[in-house]
């Protein structure tokens, strides 16, 4: 009978599993975009205030109608800031670097833009299309914080990096048609 328990429970924890039972319960967030719509997860465990950052900025909607105005292929795409006309957005002050959260820049991962200053990210943020490591807290750059990863539609990240670019004003690497951002709202 013992053993009986034993089976009927391990078939309960694998559907579980299975079934979902085990998945994150990190907030999520639905970024819809002119070229199609990719999820994030985000990291609130290893970047606290970073993360409150941002999904401060999601309630705000602020998201809605900026762009991906920096495309490096086999670097990032970097968005968050900017109108397709190329205004920059008034922001709220900028957050804490947590760089050093034990968080790496991997692809897929979002991390914030900043200055030359580490404390100045505030709504801009980028995603790694390849390992970044240069770009971590023990790279020559000072550390980028990365609070979250692509889990759903990184496919559509690649579809960004590869939209043609050209100058715009003194910006560079600005896709000439551009990657709207329609909006970003939290996944309930």
């Amino acid at each position: 009978m013992e053993l009986l328990s034993c089976h009927r429970l391990f078939a309960f924890l694998t559907l579980g599993v299975v079934a979902g039972g085990c998945a994150s319960s990190n907030e999520k967030v639905l970024f819809a975009t002119s070229l199609g719509d990719f999820t994030i997860e985000l990291y609130p465990d290893k970047a606290p205030a970073t993360t409150a950052n941002i999904l401060k900025y999601v309630d705000e909607c602020f998201y809605d109608g900026v762009i991906f105005h920096r495309v490096i292929p086999g670097f990032v795409i970097q968005g968050g800031g900017f109108t397709a006309s190329m205004q920059q957005k008034r922001t709220n002050p900028p957050v804490k670097n947590e760089c050093g959260n034990g968080l790496r820049n991997l692809r897929g991962t979002l991390s914030m833009a900043r200055t030359n200053d580490p404390n100045s990210a505030t709504s801009q943020f980028f995603v790694n299309l390849v390992d970044n490591r240069s770009l971590d807290a023990d790279g020559p750059y000072g550390g980028y914080a990365v609070f979250g990863k692509v889990v759903v539609g990184m496919e559509v990240i690649d579809k960004i990096a590869a939209a043609r670019t050209a100058n715009a004003g003194m910006h560079q690497n600005v896709p000439v048609e551009p990657v709207v951002i329609s909006s970003a709202r939290r996944i309930k």
